[in-house]
C-alpha cells in the first residue's frame, strides 16, 4: 500500500512554481519539494486545506492511493483493511 502525491502534476496543471506556491502558502520550498516528491511521512491538515486553498482543489487531487504498490506492515495491534473481519 502507499500513498502517491500527485501535487508534481496539480502545480503542473495550474502552472504554478515551487517558489511562487511556496510564498502563497508561507511553507518552505524545501517542504513543498518533499511533499512533491513523496518524501513525506504525514502532512497536517493545516498544510493540507492551505495547498487545496492555492491550488483551488479537493485532497484527492494532490494524494492517489494505491494498494497494489510498496510493502505496508501494520504496527503489532493496529487493525488495517485485512484484518476487519477479525
Amino acid at each position: 500500500m502507499e500513498i502517491i502525491s500527485r501535487l508534481d502534476v496539480v502545480m503542473a496543471q495550474r502552472k504554478i512554481s515551487v517558489n511562487e506556491l511556496s510564498r502563497r502558502i508561507d511553507i518552505s520550498p524545501v517542504n513543498i519539494s518533499r511533499i512533491r516528491t513523496g518524501n513525506i511521512k504525514a502532512i497536517r491538515f493545516s498544510t493540507l486545506m492551505k495547498l487545496c486553498s492555492a491550488l483551488d482543489c479537493q485532497p484527492g487531487d494532490l494524494f492517489e492511493f494505491s494498494a497494489e504498490t510498496g510493502d505496508f506492515e501494520f504496527a503489532p495491534g493496529e487493525k488495517g483493511v485485512k484484518d476487519e473481519g477479525n
